[in-house]
């Protein structure tokens, strides 16, 4: 029961950060995007603000096994670049720059996002399901290094 608690209210505190900070609206990512025209330089700020506790987060999980509740930390991410990683983040970059959404913001959004939020969760959704067959069709295709 705490472990939800405190996943509500981490969760909570996520999406007002998105929205205080812009995330969720769609023109001001997109202007982000647009180094060429009407470039909006601060969500530089907001990427910043998020790396620092993350970084500093990593350091603190370097010497610890459990969380403060006593559930297990995740292992440190891979720093491998390869394949699956490049195809990654051009396809969530595109989709990043297309609608001005990323998985996060599209959720805090829910309240009024309008048509094309559901849209864009619907195409989201189906990615997320159908990718683990993509996957494991290419990879019997093109086996991994």
């Amino acid at each position: 029961m705490l472990r939800h608690l405190i996943a509500l209210i981490a969760g909570s505190f996520f999406g007002a950060g998105l929205f205080v900070s812009g995330m969720t609206d769609t023109t001001k990512v997109q202007g982000w995007l647009d180094v060429f025209g009407n470039w909006d330089p601060t969500l530089a700020f907001v990427m910043g603000g998020a790396m620092i506790p993350m970084a500093l987060a990593w350091l603190v999980r370097a010497r610890r096994q459990t969380s403060l509740i006593g559930t297990p930390l995740p292992p440190k991410p891979s720093t491998k670049i390869d394949k699956n990683l490049i195809i990654g983040s051009v396809m969530f970059g595109m989709g990043w720059g297309l609608v001005g959404l990323c998985p996060g913001p599209s959720i805090a959004s829910l309240t009024y996002g309008g048509a094309g939020l559901y849209a864009f969760l619907a195409a989201m959704i189906t990615g997320m399901v159908v990718a683990p067959f993509v996957r494991s069709r290419l990879d019997r295709l093109v086996p991994a290094e």
